[in-house]
């Protein structure tokens, strides 16, 4: 196992657990976890997505060659939520607590992530 490898199972399971751990972040800090007014039902349904992901990243952090697709997908969608976000934070006043919580977490997400994966997903066909 190389260096970039053994940083990558790293990181994979910080975000495991992380994602594991949003429900708990929207409890202590809801203006940076929570959107306006409160959806319980929405917030369930991404809680629920975020934490299956959480889990399957875990499971992918033991053998991440054989997980690409789901790392990509993970560095993708969290760079594309994030973008959405970002842009519903800067316009809505009362989201900007956003732009210090999810928002730079997501993108965190899809830096690291797609700066530590190898890109040979992206070039097969």
């Amino acid at each position: 196992m190389d260096e970039r490898d053994r940083y990558l199972r790293i990181a994979l399971v910080i975000v495991g657990i992380a994602f594991l751990l949003i429900y708990p972040l929207t409890q202590v800090w809801p203006s940076g976890w929570l959107w306006q007014p409160g959806q319980h039902e929405y917030e369930q349904m991404i809680i629920g997505v975020y934490a299956i992901l959480g889990v399957f990243l875990l499971l992918a952090s033991k053998q991440p060659e054989a997980h690409l697709s789901l790392i990509w997908f993970t560095v993708i969608s969290s760079a594309v939520h994030g973008l959405i976000m970002a842009i519903h934070a800067v316009t809505d006043p009362v989201e900007q607590g956003h732009l210090f919580g999810d928002v730079p977490a997501l993108f965190l997400v899809a830096i690291v992530l797609g700066f530590l994966a190898p890109r040979k997903v992206l070039s097969s066909t």
